[in-house]
C-alpha cells in the first residue's frame, strides 16, 4: 500500500550500462532534476546519457504532491530580510520561469498538467501571511488575501497565487525520457580526475551532473553540513472534498492539500529525518477528525534537502571541481526547482549565465542558525553509545516503527531491516540486522 498514486503510470525500462563509455557530459541521478537536465541538453544538441542506480523516478520525485509554484510558504519575505530585495527577485523569476517551462511542455505532452491557484495558510497568525504579501507585491508578483474556503477549518490568514500547476511527474517524465540516452541499473560508486567510476567500467565525461538529491561525494562542498532531509507523509483519499485550489501550511509541521481527479491528497506529519515527529498516525488522525467518510487508497512517505537559507545549491560542486554541477536542497519544492535547476546548468554548460543564477551559488555563506543545528546533531549522533551505524559517516541509527526502517538524524540516509540503503547520502549498506523493537 506504500505507493505514490503516480507509480499506478508505467514507466519504460532502460538497460544497465555494462562498458566504458564517452560523453560530453554525464548526468548522475534519474529523478526529475537529471532528466530535465538531459532533456534540456539533448534539445540543445549536447552529447550527454544518463545514469540511474535504480528505475527512473523510483526514489524522491516518485512521490512528490506534484505541484509546481512560485508561491511557497514566507519564503520571500525571510529572502528580502536576509538578503535583500535583488536576491529574493532573482529567486522570484527563476520560479517564474520554471512554471513557464512546465506549461510550454505541456503543449507538446500530456502529463496532466493543470492550472490552479496556490494558497499559502496560517493557523497561527495572519502577520506572516500579510508579510509575505507585501514582500511578493513589492517583488511585481501579483497575489491577494483569501478566505480558503475550501479548507475543512478556519484560518487566521491565507495567500493566494493564481495560475500555478500541478502535474502527474511519471507522465512527464515517461514522455521526457523517449528521446534520451538513459542507463538504469548503474549505480555510480566514485568520481575521480579519471572519470565516474560504477559497478562496470568507467565514464568518461567532460561536464559532469550530479542529480541525486542528496550530494554523494563529501570530499567536495560540505553538503552533508549545508542542508538536513525532512520527511513528510502523504495519504490518497477517495470520498473526500475535491478541493479546486493547492494548499500548503506555512509551518514546517503543517498540512497540504491538492486534488487529482477524484483523489484528495493529504500531505503533513512532517519531522526532520531520524527524529520523532507524527508521522501516518497524525495524518490519519486529521482525516479521522475532519474527513470521516474518507477512505485511504494509498500512502506513501518522501524526503526533501533543506538547506542554511531555504535557497536551493545549483552550480558548480565546489571550487576544486570546474566540470562538475549540483543541484540539490530543494526545500519541498523540487518540482519548480528542479525546473530552474535543468535550465541554469543547461545554460552553464552552454557558456550562458542566467540573470538569476547568483542566487544558487553552492558556495554562499554558511553563517546560519541552521548550520550551527546540523553540525551539532552530526557530533551529537557520533558520540550516541548506540549500536546500529550509518554507512555514511557513521552517526547513530534510530528505528523508525511506522516505516519499519533505520534512519539517520544526521543526513537522512534510510536503511531496510535488512541494511538495504533506502534514502542516500549513504551509498553502501548498514549492518542493522541484529536489533530490538
Amino acid at each position: 500500500m506504500h505507493q505514490s498514486i503516480w507509480k499506478e503510470t508505467k514507466l519504460a525500462s532502460f538497460p544497465r550500462l555494462t562498458e566504458n563509455k564517452k560523453t560530453d557530459v554525464l548526468i548522475i541521478g534519474g529523478g526529475l532534476c537529471g532528466v530535465l537536465c538531459a532533456y534540456y541538453l539533448k534539445q540543445a544538441g549536447v552529447d550527454c546519457l544518463l545514469v540511474e542506480g535504480d528505475r527512473i523516478g523510483s526514489g524522491v520525485s516518485g512521490n512528490t504532491t506534484g505541484k509546481v509554484t512560485w508561491l511557497q510558504g514566507l519564503v520571500y519575505s525571510d529572502l528580502i530580510q536576509k538578503y535583500g530585495r535583488e536576491k529574493a527577485q532573482m529567486y522570484l523569476r527563476s520560479q517564474q520561469e520554471a512554471l513557464r517551462e512546465y506549461e510550454k511542455l505541456s503543449d507538446a505532452y500530456d502529463f496532466d498538467f493543470e492550472k490552479r491557484s496556490a494558497y499559502t495558510y496560517s493557523l497561527k497568525s495572519k502577520e506572516g501571511v500579510e508579510r509575505e504579501g507585501i514582500a511578493l507585491r513589492a517583488l511585481g508578483a501579483e497575489v491577494h488575501l483569501s478566505a480558503a474556503e475550501e479548507l475543512p477549518f478556519k484560518t487566521q490568514g491565507t495567500l493566494c497565487a493564481a495560475e500555478q500547476g500541478q502535474l502527474n511527474i511519471i507522465k512527464l517524465l515517461r514522455h521526457l525520457t523517449r528521446d534520451i540516452t538513459v542507463f538504469e541499473h548503474t549505480f555510480v560508486k566514485n568520481i575521480t580526475a579519471e572519470g565516474v567510476y560504477f559497478h562496470h567500467g568507467v565514464i568518461c565525461a567532460k561536464n559532469i551532473i550530479v542529480a541525486t538529491h542528496f550530494p554523494f561525494v563529501d570530499r567536495w562542498g560540505g553538503y552533508f553540513l549545508k542542508q538536513y532531509q525532512h520527511r513528510s507523509y502523504v495519504l490518497a483519499l477517495k470520498n473526500a472534498p475535491r478541493i479546486k485550489g493547492m494548499y500548503v501550511d506555512e509551518a514546517d509541521k503543517g498540512m497540504s492539500f491538492r486534488s487529482y481527479g477524484d483523489t484528495l491528497l493529504l500531505g503533513g506529519g512532517g519531522h526532520r529525518t531520524g527524529k520523532r515527529g507524527g508521522g501516518f498516525e497524525e495524518v490519519e488522525n486529521f482525516v479521522r477528525s475532519y474527513y470521516p467518510k474518507a477512505k485511504v487508497v494509498t500512502c506513501w512517505a518522501t524526503q526533501d534537502c533543506m538547506t542554511l537559507d531555504r535557497l536551493p545549491y545549483i552550480g558548480q560542486y565546489s571550487s576544486k571541481t570546474p566540470n562538475i554541477f549540483v543541484a540539490t536542497g530543494f526545500n519541498k519544492w523540487g518540482l519548480t526547482n528542479s525546473m530552474a535547476a535543468a535550465l541554469l546548468l543547461r545554460d552553464s554548460i552552454l557558456g550562458k549565465k542566467k540573470d538569476w543564477d547568483l542566487v544558487f551559488s553552492p558556495r554562499r555563506s554558511v553563517l546560519h542558525p541552521q548550520f550551527f543545528i546540523n553540525l551539532g546533531e552530526t557530533a551529537g549522533n557520533m558520540i550516541l553509545p548506540l549500536p546500529k551505524r550509518c554507512s555514511h559517516l557513521g552517526c547513530a541509527l534510530h528505528y523508525n516503527k511506522a516505516e519499519h526502517s533505520w534512519d539517520c538524524p544526521c543526513h537522512g540516509s534510510r536503511f531496510s531491516e535488512n541494511g538495504k540503503v533506502l534514502d542516500n547520502p549513504a551509498d553502501r549498506p548498514a549492518n542493522v540486522k541484529s536489533h530490538f523493537h
